[in-house]
């Protein structure tokens, strides 16, 4: 089962995917795959707490800022992987050397090839994204090609998604599919 968890910044979804991540892998093996790269003491403070709040939940930790396939070649096939976030991610595989300003043109490519290939090779897989796309504002270019690369990509997990949700003040509206019991 494949499934896409976004909604804005701070209602929930880390905790809400989780307990999604649990419920499908009953006893077997789980993976969160944290894909942000820390880069200042609020970052690590931030991995820090997540790893905190995972704590006793049967997670085992993949480190993966790009190239988010090679989870499948350090879990296996038969668990499930969690992806923490679609967002950190995009960001990692625009900028692969943050001393170049220039964003990798084929980033968003590489980020929905590789997250479909996980969602296709693994037993089950839940991601997580941030639905930052969806205000009236209007931004400096970077920020626009951003989001729309964004939502690019969180609508291709919507296509091969079974299930659809957005977290929107910790309540879950179910846009596809549902969850087993």
């Amino acid at each position: 089962m494949t499934v896409l968890i976004s909604g804005g910044s701070k209602n929930g979804k880390t905790a809400f995917s989780e307990s999604v991540a649990m419920r499908l892998s009953g006893n077997g093996r789980r993976y969160y795959v944290a894909t942000m790269i820390p880069y200042d003491e609020e970052d690590r403070r931030r991995v820090a707490l997540h790893i905190e709040e995972r704590a006793g939940k049967g997670f085992e930790t993949l480190e993966i800022g790009r190239d988010i396939a090679s989870a499948l070649k350090k879990g296996g096939p038969d668990a499930v992987y969690l992806v923490d976030s679609v967002t950190a991610l995009l960001l990692n595989e625009m900028f692969p050397d943050f001393s170049n300003p220039d964003a990798d043109p084929r980033a968003a490519a590489r980020c929905r090839e590789g997250l479909l290939a996980l969602a296709k090779g693994a037993a089950h897989t839940v991601f997580v994204s941030d639905y930052i796309y969806s205000d009236a504002a209007r931004y400096d270019a970077f920020t626009e090609n951003y989001r729309r690369d964004l939502a690019s990509i969180d609508r291709a997990l919507a296509e091969a998604a079974d299930t659809v949700i957005e977290l929107s003040a910790g309540i879950p509206i179910f846009h596809k599919g549902g969850l087993p019991e």
